[in-house]
């Protein structure tokens, strides 16, 4: 197992140095899902919310978090995102709104904290939105599924099955 890099020698929390690291593309692909009651889903394949358009809304709440996302988490470094996308899939069999984030760098540090952020507030921007109809909705499964660049290489989930 490796060591945890956010402490030094003597357990202190630190930032890691990547000044000596190689730059390189980095790609950072993650994944998650909310379950809702099906009137709750209907309203968002519909269009027919209130507050205008779940979904657009939610992805726009998913791109502008990846782009904060060193503000949010404390030793996380700032970085020049190069690509947000953030797509979503609705499955009604299941009443659920699946997002999938894929972030993208030039860097010496990756972007996996950044695609997990994206996802999780694009999944609470949608909870936030829809509440008021619809308390018990479940954010689950919000994970790495991918990563590519830097000196680990590329890392892929074995067990890729849907959330």
């Amino acid at each position: 197992m490796n060591k945890l890099t956010h402490f030094n020698s003597s357990g202190e929390a630190h930032m890691v140095n990547v000044g000596e690291k190689a730059t390189t593309h980095r790609i950072a692909i993650t994944e998650g899902c909310i379950l809702m009651q099906p009137d709750t889903l209907k309203l968002i394949v519909d269009g027919k919310h209130k507050k205008g358009d779940v979904l657009g809304i939610a992805r726009i709440a998913g791109i502008m978090a990846a782009k904060k996302t060193a503000e949010l988490i404390p030793l996380c470094h700032p970085l020049n995102i190069t690509r947000v996308e953030l797509d979503f899939r609705t499955e009604s069999k299941e009443n659920a709104v699946y997002c999938q984030a894929r972030v993208e760098t030039s860097g010496q540090t990756g972007v996996e904290m950044e695609a997990l952020v994206a996802v999780q507030i694009a999944l609470l921007t949608i909870y936030d939105m829809c509440k008021a109809v619809d308390r018990g909705m479940t954010i689950r499964k919000v994970r790495l599924m991918e990563k590519s660049g830097g000196k680990s290489g590329h890392w892929h989930r074995k067990n890729s099955a849907p959330v």
